[in-house]
């Protein structure tokens, strides 16, 4: 049980006190943006909730520029010109991140469309008749039936 609770309190780990600002504004702008930026190297975890090495100097640089008197927006055009559109978490709808959006719907598009298509050619083949039971048939189920 503690091993579990363990691992759903991992996240809160992540950003290491020698790693906040002393001034508070600034340490909740890191930590909002930090919310918002993608680890690198993870699977769609942000960069206040990764331990990996790269989470750290990502949150190290934006805490440098925010200290060196950036923008929040600022900040996020540093983070893509160094990463792309890929760190963040929300990337913005244009044409180089089209399929990223638009790609889950249409998969599930195909994929329903696949179905509609299988299920119309699987009503459209005629079910055979089947034949009556012979009377040794009925016999033999009858007995296995227990009637």
């Amino acid at each position: 049980m503690l091993l579990l609770l363990a691992l759903f309190t991992w996240p809160a780990f992540a950003v290491e006190p020698r790693e906040m600002l002393t001034d508070p504004a600034l340490e909740a702008r890191a930590r909002e943006i930090g919310r918002t930026l993608r680890c690198v190297v993870c699977q769609n975890q942000a960069i206040d909730d990764s331990s990996a090495e790269v989470a750290h100097d990502m949150r190290r640089a934006v805490r440098e520029r925010l200290v060196a008197g950036d923008s929040d927006a600022a900040v996020y055009e540093f983070m893509v010109a160094r990463y792309g559109d890929y760190v963040l978490l929300k990337p913005p709808f244009k044409a180089g991140t089209l399929l990223l959006w638009l790609g889950g719907p249409l998969v599930l598009l195909i994929a329903g469309a696949a179905l509609l298509v299988a299920a119309r050619r699987r009503r459209a083949v005629p079910i055979p008749a089947t034949e009556p039971l012979s009377a040794e048939e009925q016999r033999r189920l009858d007995a296995l039936l227990g009637r």
